[in-house]
């Protein structure tokens, strides 16, 4: 604030409220069109902060929020001193680490499909490859739990056809993570990619044409145009990831855990679901989800600071 009438904007430039008044009156369709995304958000995200207190104190439904007696970090010296603690956040960290790694394999299908010069065929593979986005999470584990399954399961079917002996796929803690990771990546495979393929679509084509006469092969032009005029794109995306390092898909892992892959399957959604809500207990579960929330802000905060450096960053 530079007065009580002029107020600086984020470029350090000083904006006046009359300023801000005509702008909104000269689009406020566009304004309108914002109004409920803003309400949303307003209502589902930014009120319900008011309720993070409870991680500090011993929530009593009868007593309400105000009414509980405040207990500081008690909770979470008690989720730090846990045994099952370094389990949760090992399986948490260790799930999204093998997620990044495959970061990159929408893009190198977003890079295919935009090579494709075959119309009908485009079409084809676009279509493949969206569509299990839009099967639903119950329907892929059961499709998962079917095709896995050690005496029926079409995967297991094969295996034994070529002389190998049937594995436990989902009883298997070694096998857990690569199921879950590999099957969310098939699933997400081609709508992670719309993305990208709207982002080349904006690369100009005169820098095509020009590599083409200078003699450049198609893959030179894909590691020479294609590939850094998508980089802002990447850039942006990777660290819009990074913001929830710390969170699992709940609904899949839970659908697909039991008691043999615990050791492997058992992360901090999924412990705050048996604590929160079966065992009711909202203050405990409550700091679990304010420490891990913590950790994905402060991850998104340095890798933004870290992406500013290029030149493409949130902020």
């Amino acid at each position: 604030m530079t007065s009580n009438k002029f107020v600086t904007g984020l470029n350090g430039n000083v904006i006046s409220p009359n300023f801000i008044r005509r702008k909104i009156s000269k689009n406020w369709q566009l304004y309108l069109f914002l109004l409920p995304a803003f309400i949303y958000f307003l209502v589902f995200h930014y009120i319900p902060i008011y309720g993070v207190q409870i991680a500090f104190k011993n929530y009593i439904a009868s007593k309400g929020i105000w009414g509980s007696p405040w207990i500081g970090f008690d909770h979470f010296d008690r989720f730090f001193r846990s045994y099952y603690f370094w389990q949760l956040v090992g399986n948490t960290v260790l799930i999204n680490l093998y997620q990044l790694v495959l970061f990159p394999v929408s893009i190198i299908v977003a890079l295919s499909i935009h090579e494709l010069k075959h119309a009908a065929f485009k079409r084809f593979v676009q279509l493949v490859t969206y569509t299990p986005h839009f099967i639903s999470v119950v329907v892929i584990s059961g499709m998962i739990l079917s095709f896995l399954s050690p005496t029926t399961g079409i995967v297991n079917v094969f295996v034994r056809a070529f002389g190998g002996e049937s594995i436990a796929f989902l009883t298997d803690p070694g096998w857990f993570k690569s199921v879950f990771v590999l099957s969310g990546e098939w699933q997400n495979l081609g709508w992670g990619a719309i993305i990208y393929l709207a982002a080349l679509s904006g690369i100009n084509p005169e820098l095509h044409e020009a590599a083409q006469i200078d003699g450049a092969t198609r893959v030179q032009r894909i590691f020479a145009i294609n590939i850094p005029g998508i980089m802002p794109t990447i850039i942006i995306l990777f660290i819009l990831n990074l913001g929830s390092f710390m969170n699992v898909g709940f609904e899949k892992i839970y659908l697909l855990q039991n008691p043999l892959n615990m050791n492997a399957s058992d992360v901090i959604q999924t412990h705050v679901y048996r604590n929160g809500l079966l065992q009711a207990q909202y203050s405990y579960t409550a700091a679990i989800g304010l420490f891990n929330n913590v950790i994905n802000f402060s991850v998104l905060l340095l890798f933004n600071q870290l992406a500013r450096r290029s030149g493409n960053s949130l902020w």
